[in-house]
């Protein structure tokens, strides 16, 4: 099948653009979205033979449910005082705030060995032909979406990691509008994490601002 004449790739780049687009402005909308997106993609990663991908897809759905909950309800360190008295249905139930060291080193421990695990499970029980880079964009996303889902500003760069990993990895593929997609989610990803530094307390924003100085 022709990646030119692919439905699938078609719907998959435009629920994906808005889906990110959606996600810089910190609109509710992206979670959706965003599993419609997820959908497209299980069927094309699967056809493509990148099937860590396309299971993710599904872990996906899974994270999206858990972050439509978290960013209309709130809830996580610190955002008990954040939230209004009157319940609220906007995305700013939930605050932007900066990982903590204990979540880094949670993730980078489990993104660790998840990478291994998949690695040794797709060279051996598939025919990948990239199964290292298949996990290694499979722990980034997911490392990534936890962060989404919790609002860590640092989730953009470890998209954007991932993103700079999946442009060549879809091109090599043969998904070439895909990996144009990815192009414009890493310039998407940009915006989205100035965007979400300027929404950072005040005391956050003045700790960034020395740091760099």
């Amino acid at each position: 099948m022709s990646w030119t004449m692919s439905w699938t790739e078609v719907l998959g780049f435009a629920t994906g653009a808005l889906c990110v687009w959606l996600v810089a402005r910190q609109h509710v909308a992206n979670w959706p979205i965003g599993i419609a997106n997820n959908i497209f993609f299980i069927v094309l990663f699967a056809q493509a033979g990148l099937y860590a991908d396309a299971g993710l897809q599904i872990v996906f759905i899974a994270l999206a449910a858990y972050g439509w909950w978290s960013w209309t309800h709130g809830g996580g360190p610190g955002s008990a005082e954040a939230l209004p008295v009157r319940r609220t249905t906007r995305a700013e139930a939930l605050p932007v705030r900066r990982t903590t060291r204990t979540e880094w080193v949670g993730l980078a421990a489990a993104g660790a060995v998840g990478v291994l695990a998949l690695t040794l499970l797709l060279s051996r029980a598939t025919d990948s032909t990239v199964p290292f880079w298949d996990a290694a964009t499979t722990g980034l996303s997911l490392a990534a979406t936890y962060g989404q889902c919790r609002k860590l500003v640092e989730s953009w760069w470890l998209w954007i990691a991932a993103d700079l990993v999946y442009i060549p990895l879809y091109a090599y593929k043969g998904l070439y509008l895909t990996s144009a997609l990815y192009l414009g989610f890493l310039a998407l990803c940009v915006v989205g994490l100035l965007g979400w530094r300027r929404s950072l307390p005040a005391r956050d924003t003045r700790t960034t601002a020395r740091a760099t100085a």
